[in-house]
């Protein structure tokens, strides 16, 4: 048992809390839980106990039989937690009402159960603990009070650099390399898992942070000290959201939100709109999980979902595995919801012993899910649950298709591909176009790979990557793409070897099952050698094509193209080289590598030629559904789960060798160029800065419609011409050595130099041209992002940014909202944002403004030449969530716009400047 002092929504009152289990006990001084009448035991079938919970049907509410089983999650929380303080009894009648409170955007408090890092997140995230550390002691307070009070796992869910060539020693060369790269990074991490409390990190090596979660981590049900209560998650990474396939409530939250959590702070969430998604009928025989996926996908963001849960139900639930469960959930920021969630039912339990949760476990997590109202069994009478809106999909009307070239949501039926692909190439320059002239559509770029005659057309595929994100939890794909190269194989077609292949796998798992089933020869055969177990392709890591390959593309200008079993696809993500990517099914990426260009109609034209010199069509290639169920029943089995994880508690050897200091404070090297102090924490003073407006400041960017953190925040590679390259540079760091903007995301040098320096970066300032740059409007000089804001900064002026709708969709990177804080932007003027950035840009002390309906910066006029000033109230108290505020610019035009504080705790933050100095100066406090 730990006391703590909390300081909580009312920042002038303190209250002395005993917690055990998460729960709030009595004690002698101190109140009694205000649900104590509702805490019961839960009995074993047996005799005994399985452990004691809250209990929701005891409550006798009408009302909580009707909500949604994601609501219920967020109910037990704030009952489990309520202390009239930090959660209050008001918190929990607002969730009760749901049905009534959610159209009114009123806030809760949340405490999930643990906090979920991978180490591209989890580097700053520890990074910024060691540094508030640091501040702690320098204000003359207890710098070992930092330290995460809510459980936290950390898997170095390492980058894979597709450098090495197809070869089956793939795996040992890239992890040679990443240790090789990031040998400082990894030791730092390892120090933080012995520096602070409550930390477990999960070696690389181990698997993909998502489906090491859905097969390791995620405990469904927890039991602390015998306190019963459900899993739910927060995580820095957006696709933290496929553990909501497992019936565990998560999502992603900025890496400056979820150190908060950590430490102790509940966050501050507007209750959530549910959709209800109902789900009928079957899959027709070859439709893939992917393919639903991505239709799900479209329908969703069709339907508007930002900031809401969905939850699926229906008859078609039991059609559907946990794996393709877990696909669907894991693209919950593409269709843009907070989670897709899948409530527990026999689908979920049978996961669970089929990954190695002993039969004790299991059978706990039934008891209690089943006592408290919170599981689904489709054999009993459904009550009827009510949702915001709903939606509803027959299976069987699942079609094949991809999904591209530029966004993950605009689906294309594999039918119509080859018409669509000749369309986008006509088309103008947008997410659907590329504007390339008549006459130049048929080109061909003869060239010579290797002594080898290559040719290249537009459309030619020159990357085919089966990546780690979404995908390959799932078995019934991942073998599925299997079949296909061994059809392939036996037949006689060859993947053309200018084609950049890889296979990288979520966990070690799939690598047992394709080897029992016999089927990795097939993918070696294909040119698809495992590569590693990590983020490689969809990120970013793709790693340079062959200089033959890359020279055609460019003295040409080929418009190539990437397939990947990813969930990402936005310009310049997955090379820079690519300019048309598609997101499909494993089974399809390998079909397309086969063909060697997405412009095919797969139901008319061959694939190739085989053996026999006769044409091969994608039926004679494509596995029915029979065919794949045969190969995951005889080839997925518990044991190799249970292998897989228990070596993962051992390490690797690389790892294990690794020696950290055992000091508690971290020892900076200024001279490092992957860990560096950050500066958000100097000079702070124990009384917060207060609330303030923004004065004549430039306009630093001018965007439209649809800026992703992919152009916001540092990714992929490093450019050679760009100001990172230029410090690394300065520091002595040779150019192949530069590794990628992720793997340095512990330096806030590095990552501020690449916040904006996207090469596909469209600012009005620049009059439609494509790159990282800007216009200084002072002296009108084209300018580096980074270069025109630090001339700004050293000369005292503010910044501001103009964007348009979906201000910031894409990942949850905290670096996106980090980044322009540290350039000085004060303030995001946009028509819309997405949920994860708006709230990372608030943690940061940036002002999220939203134009009012039907105007934005064109409509008004406004070219980003001008200077803005916001008037926002000095006084905290005198700013309401959600009120309007007058924006003026110096040529006098003047309008009106919401402020997007849309929580009490938000303003708070604001106060004092961000997340983090909030919580510091409240653990001075204790």
């Amino acid at each position: 048992m730990i006391v703590i002092l909390f300081l909580g929504r009312n920042m002038m009152s303190f209250s002395f809390l005993l917690l055990s289990g998460g729960c709030f006990l009595s004690t002698e001084g101190t109140p009694e839980h205000p649900f104590k009448g509702i805490f019961t035991s839960l009995p074993k079938p047996g005799g005994g106990e399985f452990g004691k919970f809250y209990s929701l049907p005891a409550l006798n509410d009408p009302r909580i039989d009707k909500l949604p089983y994601s609501i219920r999650i967020l109910l037990e929380s704030a009952i489990r937690n309520c202390d009239n303080f930090q959660v209050t009894k008001d918190d929990v009648e607002k969730i009760i009402d749901w049905e009534n409170t959610s159209p009114r955007q009123v806030e809760i408090p949340f405490k999930p159960a643990r906090v979920l890092l991978q180490d591209f997140t989890g580097v700053p995230a520890v990074v910024d603990l060691a540094s508030m550390r640091d501040a702690m002691g320098q204000l003359g307070g207890d710098s070992n009070k930092i330290n995460p009070l809510v459980p936290v796992d950390l898997v170095i869910d390492h980058s894979v650099q597709v450098d090495v060539a197809r070869s089956e020693n793939a795996v040992q060369a890239n992890m040679e390399l990443e240790f090789k790269r990031n040998k400082e990074r990894f030791a730092f991490l390892k120090w933080g898992s012995t520096a602070f409390q409550n930390m477990l990190v999960v070696p690389p090596g181990s698997g993909i942070v998502h489906q090491v979660n859905l097969e390791y981590l995620g405990r469904v049900v927890f039991n602390t000290d015998g306190v019963l209560y459900p899993d739910s998650v927060v995580g820095t990474d957006s696709h933290t959201t496929m553990i909501d396939g497992l019936g565990v409530a998560g999502w992603g939250v900025g890496g400056i939100e979820a150190e908060a959590t950590m430490l102790g702070q509940p966050m501050s969430m507007v209750l959530p709109g549910v959709v209800g998604f109902k789900l009928n009928g079957k899959l027709r025989n070859g439709v893939t999980a992917t393919d639903l996926v991505l239709t799900v996908t479209q329908m969703l963001r069709k339907h508007g979902v930002v900031g809401k849960f969905v939850e699926f139900y229906g008859d078609g639930m039991g059609e559907l595995s946990l794996a393709d469960r877990a696909t669907i959930a894991n693209m919950s920021p593409e269709y843009g919801a907070t989670m897709g969630f899948f409530p527990v039912d026999h689908v979920t339990l049978h996961y669970l012993k089929l990954t190695g949760r002993s039969d004790e476990t299991v059978a706990r997590i039934e008891a209690y899910l089943r006592a408290n109202n919170m599981f689904v069994d489709y054999d009993e009478p459904q009550a009827e649950r009510v949702y915001s809106s709903y939606l509803q999909l027959d299976l069987a009307d699942v079609e094949p298709c991809v999904s591209g070239p530029k966004r993950p949501h605009d689906r294309v039926p594999l039918r119509e591909m080859k018409a669509d692909w000749h369309s986008c190439l006509s088309n103008k320059v947008g997410f659907k176009g590329f504007a390339v002239p008549k006459e130049a559509q048929d080109k061909v770029a003869k060239f010579s790979f290797h002594g080898l005659p290559a040719e290249l057309k537009h459309g030619s595929v020159v990357i085919a990557a089966i990546t780690s994100c979404t995908n390959t939890s799932n078995p019934s794909v991942m073998l599925g793409a299997a079949l296909v190269a061994k059809k392939a194989c036996e037949l006689g077609l060859k993947v053309k070897p200018w084609i950049k292949t890889s296979l990288a796998p979520g966990s070690g798992v799939v690598t047992k099952y394709l080897q029992k089933s016999g089927l990795q020869k097939y993918f070696n055969e294909q040119g698809f050698h495992i590569v590693g177990y990590g983020c490689t392709t969809c990120i970013g890591n793709s790693g340079d094509l062959d200089e033959s390959v890359a020279s055609a593309i460019s003295e040409n200008d080929i418009l190539a193209a990437a397939v990947l079993s990813g969930n990402r696809n936005f310009e310049g993500r997955v090379h820079p080289l690519t300019r048309a990517n598609y997101l499909a099914s494993p089974p399809l990426v390998v079909a397309y590598a086969l063909a060697g260009t997405v412009d095919i109609d797969f139901d008319k034209e061959p694939i190739g030629t085989g053996k026999d010199g006769k044409n091969v069509y994608f039926k004679d290639i494509w596995p029915t559904t029979e065919e794949v169920a045969e190969v995951v029943q005889s080839s997925v089995l518990p044991d190799m789960f249970k292998s897989t994880y228990e070596a993962i508690t051992k390490g690797n050897p690389m790892w294990n060798e690794l020696t950290v200091p055992a000091a508690t404070s971290y020892a900076w090297d200024p001279n490092s160029t992957y860990i560096h102090d950050p500066p958000y924490f100097k000079n702070m003073t124990l009384n917060p800065p207060g609330a303030h407006g923004v004065k004549d400041a430039y306009c630093l960017l001018n965007f439209g419609d649809s800026i992703t953190t992919d152009h916001i925040s540092p990714a992929g590679s490093i450019q050679k011409d760009s100001p990172t390259a230029k410090y690394l540079l300065e520091r002595g760091v040779d150019p192949k050595d530069f590794n990628s903007y992720g793997s340095r995301r512990g330096n806030d040098e590095v990552m501020a130099r690449g916040t904006f320096a996207n090469i596909r970066l469209v600012n009005k300032l620049l009059n439609g041209e494509v790159g990282p740059k800007t216009v200084h409007i002072p002296t009108g000089e084209k300018l580096s992002v980074f270069d025109a804001a630090m001339r700004y900064k050293s000369a005292g002026y503010d910044t501001i940014v103009l964007a348009g709708a979906e201000y910031g969709s894409g990942s949850s990177r905290d670096w996106a909202a980090k980044g322009p804080m540290l350039l000085g932007v004060k303030a995001v003027i946009a028509k819309s944002f997405e949920r994860i950035h708006r709230s990372n840009l608030v943690g940061m002390g940036i002002i999220p403004l939203c134009f009012k309906a039907g105007q934005d910066a064109d409509t008004l006029g406004l070219t980003g030449h001008e200077r803005y000033s916001i008037d926002l109230p000095s006084n905290i108290g005198e700013i309401r969530p959600g009120q309007d505020v007058s924006v003026t610019t110096d040529n006098g035009k003047s309008f009106m716009c919401t402020v997007r504080f849309d929580t009490e705790v938000e303003l708070a933050y604001f106060n004092h400047g961000g997340i983090l100095p909030y919580v510091i100066r409240n653990l001075m406090k204790r």
